[in-house]
């Protein structure tokens, strides 16, 4: 599966993983941040906490572990973390996710070099 031209059109994120793992589009406003992720391998993130995040699986498996309770989640499922809630995250290549997070600076926007 792959995104609209539209969507991958809006900018990216300066993430902390490489390009080859998961790139990623987003949509800022005061309010809060929305990111789509594309996940190109196999990818764990450690149990952290931060302010409130919501998500959903267009496509793909994500096992999420929050607060100590795991769930598989696929395509067209949920999520909600609670600020300040540990959680940790194990996501399948091909994974599809939008996440909404109430930090609106949660992730910096990649500022676009000359010529890309």
């Amino acid at each position: 599966m792959t995104l609209p031209d539209f969507i991958n059109a809006m900018p990216a994120l300066d993430v902390p993983f490489p390009e080859e793992v998961v790139t990623t589009r987003a949509v800022r406003s005061d309010a809060g941040l929305v990111v789509f992720f594309h996940f190109h391998q196999d990818f764990t993130l450690p149990p952290h906490a931060h302010g409130p995040q919501w998500g959903t699986v267009v496509a793909g498996e994500v096992v999420l572990t929050i607060d100590g309770q795991t769930r598989r989640h696929g395509p067209g499922m949920s999520y909600d973390i609670p600020a300040g809630v540990e959680h940790g995250v194990a996501i399948k290549a091909g994974t599809i996710a939008i996440d909404v997070f109430a930090e609106a600076d949660r992730y910096p926007l990649k500022i676009k070099q000359p010529g890309q």
